[in-house]
C-alpha cells in the first residue's frame, strides 16, 4: 500500500489542448477517493496519467515513495479495474486471475493461496472454472475485481466499473467494493461520473470541472457546504435551486435576509424548502411536475417572475397535484450565498 501524490499535474494534447490543468492532489495511505464531475472533465484522463496510460505533460506522481512520471505502467505496482471487464474470453475465471501472476513468475502454490484467497473473499469460488460468457455481469466485475486483488499493489484504479451494470446490481457492487476496499486497506481512486455511487463509496470526493478541481472533501462536506455554484448544482440529487437574488426579492417583497457582501445568487436544497407555512422567504407557484420516489415526492414548481422550475422534496405522498398551486418557505438558516461573477461561495 502507498499514498499518492500529484504536484502541478497537466496534461496538453496536440493542438494546445488543454485536458488538465496544473492541478495539486495527496491521496493517503488506504485512502478510497473518488473523482467525479461530468463527462470530458477530466477525470478518466487524470486516473490514466496516475496509471502510466497517457504521458504527462508538466508536474510529478508519485507513488509512495517513487516518482513514476516515466515508469510504464506494469512497473508502477497499480491494479485497474475498467467498466468492460477485460477478461480473457478463452480463459477460465481461475486462469484470468492467474494470468498476471504467472507472467511474473509468481512460485505456484502462492499463486493457488492468492487465487482461492480472492475468490473467497468475492466468493466467486463456484464459477473458477468456468468461462466469462458462462457468468453474469455482476459476476464477472467480480471476477475483474479478484484479477486486481491477486495482484497486491500499491493501488486500486477504477474507472467507472459498474456503469454497465443494471441499478440494482451497482447498488449492490458498489457495498461490495466498499467492503472489499475497506477489508484489504489498498489506497484507491475511483471515477465515475454517478452521485450515487461517488457519495457513498468515497472516504473524499473530487469535483472535477473543466480539468480543473472545484472541491476536495468528505461527501457530506461538499453536500453541506459546496464551495462554488458548480459544486452546488452538481452534488445532490436532485440539485440545489440557484436563485438570483435580485429576482428573489422582487417576488417575495420587503427586505432579503442579511447574505454577505457580494452576494447575488441563493442557493438551498430541495429538501430543506418547507412546503406550507413557516419562518422565512415565503414563496408560492404552480406544480408543473410530480415526481414519486418511493418515500419521497420531488414537485417541480414554476414560480412567476422566475426563469428556472424550483425542486421541492415532500417525504411521503405529495400533498397537491400537478397544476396546483402550493405556498412554501426557503427557511433562512438554509440559504447558502454565492457570487455570480467568480462562481464561488460567499461565507
Amino acid at each position: 500500500m502507498a499514498s499518492i501524490d500529484l504536484k502541478g499535474v497537466r496534461k496538453v494534447y496536440q493542438g494546445n489542448v488543454t485536458a488538465i490543468h496544473a492541478l495539486d492532489l495527496s491521496i493517503a495511505d488506504g485512502e478510497l477517493v473518488v473523482l467525479v464531475g461530468p463527462s470530458g472533465c477530466g477525470k478518466s484522463t487524470l486516473l490514466r496519467m496516475i496509471a502510466g496510460l497517457e504521458t504527462i505533460t508538466d508536474g510529478t506522481i508519485s507513488i509512495g515513495e517513487d516518482v513514476v512520471n516515466k515508469k510504464e505502467p506494469a512497473e508502477r505496482d497499480i491494479a485497474m479495474v475498467f467498466q468492460n471487464y477485460a477478461l480473457y474470453p478463452h480463459m477460465s475465471v481461475r486462469q484470468n486471475l492467474e494470468y498476471g501472476l504467472k507472467n511474473r513468475g509468481t512460485p505456484r502454490d502462492e499463486i493457488d493461496r492468492r487465487v482461492n484467497e480472492a475468490a473467497r473473499i468475492l466468493e466467486i469460488t463456484p464459477f473458477l472454472d468456468r468461462k466469462p460468457r458462462q457468468l453474469s455481469g455482476g459476476q464477472r466485475q467480480r471476477v475483474a475485481m479478484g484479477r486486481a486483488i491477486v495482484r497486491q499493489p500499491k493501488a486500486f484504479l477504477f474507472d467507472e466499473p459498474l456503469s454497465n451494470l443494471d441499478a440494482k446490481l451497482r447498488g449492490q457492487m458498489r457495498i461490495e467494493i466498499r467492503r472489499l476496499q475497506r477489508s484489504l486497506k489498498t489506497t484507491s481512486v475511483y471515477v465515475t461520473h454517478d452521485q450515487l455511487e461517488a457519495m457513498t463509496l468515497a472516504d473524499r470526493l473530487v469535483v472535477m470541472n473543466g480539468g480543473r478541481i472545484e472541491q476536495v472533501g468528505k461527501p457530506i462536506e461538499l453536500y453541506d457546504k459546496p464551495a462554488s455554484l458548480f459544486v452546488a448544482g452538481f452534488i445532490g440529487s436532485p440539485p440545489m435551486n440557484l436563485l438570483p437574488i435580485a429576482a428573489l426579492q422582487a417576488i417575495a417583497g420587503g427586505t432579503m435576509p442579511n447574505l454577505p457582501t457580494g452576494t447575488d445568487i441563493v442557493g438551498i436544497r430541495p429538501d430543506e424548502v418547507v412546503v406550507g407555512s413557516g419562518e422565512g422567504i415565503a414563496l408560492s407557484g404552480t406544480v408543473e411536475l410530480i415526481e414519486p420516489v418511493g418515500g419521497e415526492s420531488h414537485l417541480y414548481v414554476r414560480v412567476e417572475g422566475l426563469d428556472q422550475t424550483l425542486i421541492l422534496v415532500q417525504q411521503g405522498r405529495a400533498s397537491v397535484g400537478e397544476a396546483d398551486k402550493v405556498d412554501f418557505v426557503l427557511p433562512l438558516a438554509a440559504l447558502h450565498g454565492f457570487n455570480k461573477e467568480s462562481g464561488l461561495r460567499v461565507d
